[in-house]
């Protein structure tokens, strides 16, 4: 099945992979998207479920491709969708994207798969960087406490 324009919802995973930084600070793994939709932008890291896999190895396999790092899932954050329609009001894009609270537990973060960089970013100034829409609003979230990390 087509990304673009698909005959329905495609799930997809999001590896919300935080860590304490040098200076004790939280920190969340950002990867700048390197293919639509969104390219340039900077946001989780993830992608498409696969045929067969579950959401889980989905998650562990795209953080992996994607940036470079072996993660843990701990939990799912949220689930949502990510639609993207063209200037006809036609639908280009349809994500269902479970997002998941992972750990890193192995590798070294690099842009890898189709992102073009990686870089930790101290949750406080991430919503400084031109995020996704999804990306933002799960920091957002993790700020004001509603996500516990």
């Amino acid at each position: 099945m087509s990304r673009v324009y698909p005959e329905r919802p495609i799930a997809a995973v999001g590896a919300v992979i935080v860590r304490n930084g040098p200076d004790g600070a939280n920190e969340i793994a950002l990867v700048r998207r390197g293919a639509e939709p969104a390219c340039g932008r900077w946001s989780i890291p993830g992608g498409a479920v696969e045929l067969g896999e579950s959401v889980r190895s989905a998650v562990v396999r795209e953080a992996l491709e994607e940036c470079g790092l072996e993660i843990r899932p701990l939990r799912v954050l949220d689930v949502f969708d990510s639609i993207v329609k063209d200037e006809t009001g036609r639908v280009r894009y349809h994500y269902v994207i479970v997002d998941f609270l992972a750990e890193p537990v192995g590798g070294t973060l690099l842009g890898a798969s189709d992102a073009t960089d990686a870089r930790w970013v101290d949750l406080r100034r991430a919503l400084d960087l031109d995020l996704t829409r999804g990306t933002r609003e799960i920091i957002e979230r993790i700020l004001a406490g509603e996500v516990g990390t």
